[in-house]
């Protein structure tokens, strides 16, 4: 993780425009949010609280900064608000959803071309970051609770409220793949790896199921690699490490679970303990090496895997934190 703090300059929202780098590039973007209608930036050594900012009317589900640093996208109750990070003006930059419900998952294709998101109405919406405007829509027919764009851009991988992982191909416009690993137990979570290697998707009965992924010219079938009674209580998250050596998975059991993920067994390595209630969100560094988790105790907390402690916690909301979000990857 990066020692410094701070943002990129920002330049007005344009898909067609490089991101222009400086020394701050380098820098740790960290930001939690969840029920207390507000979004909190920190930083993360120090713990230190550098700036809130106001989310009326609708908590806020998800979070996602951009890949170039320059934006935050906050998904709440029928929209997702875009805020400019560098930017003192604490109004969002745009919104776009048009949802009815809660927007419980969003994205960005990696340069920024285009948006998604996907709700508890079953739909899936993939919006021109220009407009916004809609380009697409595909339908779960079920409330969607998670979904992640695969590492080629060019699929989009979600999770429902029935059970079901769908996986939708943008160029054939249409679902590729369902997997329904146990019938109308819900799908919590989602995550693949960066290689693209495999998919993970968690339940409501505490299991997650791993698929291998195909690669180039290879049948187009998932081969399932194996079944994971992860935790006694609802999985909330499942994630996938930068280096896709580890899982975590976070539970309404007050846990987080790390996962070695060599050779597709899935042994158990830590288990991270100190939150007193859920933990709802997780998000590691770039270098796979710490985790940030959000509770609904009010609090984030900053772990440091090799021993499995906290090294920070993050106090300042005053309802349940429910997403995080962090990007501490060098933009050179």
């Amino acid at each position: 993780m990066a020692l410094k703090n701070g943002t990129t300059k920002m330049e007005p929202l344009n898909a067609q425009q490089q991101p222009k780098q400086s020394p701050e590039s380098h820098s740790v973007i960290l930001v939690t949010a969840g029920y207390d209608n507000t979004i909190r930036f920190w930083e993360a050594l120090s713990g230190i609280c550098s700036r809130t900012i106001q989310h009326p009317n609708s908590q806020v589900n998800r979070l996602c900064i951009s890949p170039d640093k320059r934006y935050l996208a906050a998904a709440g109750n029928h929209a997702v608000r875009l805020y400019d990070i560098n930017s003192s003006n604490p109004k969002p930059i745009t919104q776009f959803g048009d949802h009815t419900g809660n927007i419980t998952a969003t994205g960005f294709h990696a340069e920024c071309r285009w948006t998604f998101t996907g709700g508890e109405d079953g739909h899936l919406k993939i919006w021109d970051t220009r407009g916004p405007v809609i380009t697409r829509q595909f339908d779960h027919e079920s409330p969607i609770n998670d979904v992640v764009i695969h590492p080629n851009q060019g699929e989009l991988i979600s999770c429902d409220q029935n059970g079901s992982v769908r996986i939708w191909d943008l160029s054939a416009n249409a679902c590729t793949h369902e997997l329904v690993p146990e019938e109308e137990v819900p799908l919590r979570s989602v995550t693949v790896a960066s290689d693209g290697s495999m998919l993970v998707a968690a339940n409501n009965k505490g299991n997650c199921y791993v698929w291998q992924l195909p690669k180039g010219n290879e049948s187009s079938d998932l081969k399932p690699i194996t079944k994971l009674n992860a935790h006694n209580e609802y999985i909330t998250r499942c994630l996938l490490s930068p280096d896709t050596k580890h899982l975590a998975t976070c539970s309404a059991d007050k846990t987080v679970k790390i996962w070695n993920t060599e050779n597709g067994k899935f042994t158990l390595e830590k288990t991270l303990v100190g939150h007193q209630r859920w933990v709802w969100d997780c998000a590691f560094s770039a270098d796979s090496a710490y985790l940030v988790t959000a509770s609904s105790d009010h609090t984030a907390r900053l772990w440091e895997l090799s021993q499995g402690e906290t090294i920070r916690q993050y106090n300042g909301h005053h309802k349940a934190a429910v997403c995080v979000a962090l990007n501490d990857l060098s933009m050179y």
